[in-house]
């Protein structure tokens, strides 16, 4: 008679078995191309000291971060904050290589940046769809946290389509939650799939939280990454707007018959800017550009393109308690 408790036993190890070579397999074939990314920043202020004698020179900041390669030619993907502003880059990998990089593109919208070495015998990582990921699926990230190299940790992917605040301020749609560890030190590492398949790039966590951490999705990544490779910068379009998210008098919306609650209160307008031009006046509260309703400044970045750039469009706003089309054409930033 077969125990059925073996059985069931033998195939959970099994399982295991399987999951630990394939876990196994993605770190041995992903490893040779995750970088340790060290960072030398500009020197930083120091107190003044009394009395006389010889004062030290400023020190320099330090700090570190991770990346990996994304084309053989020595193209590096990582985070904007972990390079942004750095005076020496240097990146070294797995088998003790280090090289000096030069960086290529900053993107702080997005968190993203690039940075270019000259190395030998590179092997980049791949791309996956990042658009067919599904919650639940294997998520495996490759990284340096507090300077232990190549350190693996696995999870799953926890959510997707979340929203994510970079220091800039601007809001990064459709990321990656994870629940594979991260601590400082990840940022900028590839978060991979059972496949070996970059899903996204490792950027941030919750500290006081266990299991929730945050990755740019490759598909973002991607498109970020080529631009700065081929133009060095994103490109987006303003209109020269300082505004904020306010909520509207009901009153207005029902007899406007507005989507939305809330607007973009204009606090102030560039002079010789696009919302200048187009009349826009301190107090306006934005509602809508072109055919599509505006809640809040989050809604109006994510409109504002790089091919919105000298394209007239409209601008719908309430003015006191009247609601008025303005004719506006968006600039590219400078």
């Amino acid at each position: 008679m077969i125990n059925a408790a073996r059985v069931s036993s033998e195939d959970d190890r099994e399982l295991l078995d399987a999951y630990s070579r394939t876990v196994t397999s993605v770190a041995e074939q992903v490893s040779p191309s995750v970088v340790k990314i060290e960072v030398q920043g500009p020197p930083q202020p120091q107190q003044q000291r009394r009395g006389r004698g010889p004062q030290r020179a400023p020190e320099s900041s330090a700090g570190s971060g991770s990346g990996f390669v994304v084309t053989p030619d020595g193209y590096v993907l990582t985070n904007s904050h972990v390079v942004n502003g750095a005076k020496r880059i240097t990146v070294a990998f797995l088998d003790g290589q280090r090289a000096v990089a030069s960086l290529v593109g900053d993107d702080p919208d997005t968190d993203l940046a690039v940075v270019r070495i000259d190395a030998p015998h590179l092997t980049a990582l791949q791309f996956a769809d990042s658009a067919a990921l599904r919650v639940g699926q294997v998520a495996i990230a490759v990284g340096n946290p507090y300077g232990f190299d190549c350190t693996v940790t696995t999870g799953v992917v926890s959510a997707l389509g979340r929203s994510l605040r970079t220091k800039s301020g601007h809001l990064v749609d459709e990321v990656i939650q994870t629940d594979a560890a991260l601590n400082p030190g990840n940022s900028g590492g590839p978060l991979v799939d059972s496949r070996g398949q970059v899903i996204g790039v490792n950027t941030a966590m919750i500290m006081p939280a266990q299991g929730i951490c945050f990755a740019i999705a490759a598909n973002t990544a991607s498109f970020v990454m080529s631009k700065l490779i081929h133009e060095g910068r994103i490109r987006r379009s303003y209109l020269g707007v300082a505004g904020q998210t306010v909520p509207l008098h009901r009153r207005v919306v029902r007899f406007h018959d507005l989507p939305h609650e809330t607007g973009v209160f204009v606090v102030s307008t560039e002079p010789d800017s696009p919302a200048a031009r187009a009349g826009l006046r301190d107090g306006d509260v934005i509602v809508a550009f072109g055919d599509r309703p505006i809640a809040g400044i989050d809604d109006l970045h994510r409109l504002l393109t790089e091919e919105q750039a000298g394209v007239g469009a409209s601008l719908t706003v309430v003015r006191g308690s009247k609601k008025e089309v303005l004719a506006v054409e968006p600039r590219l930033r400078r």
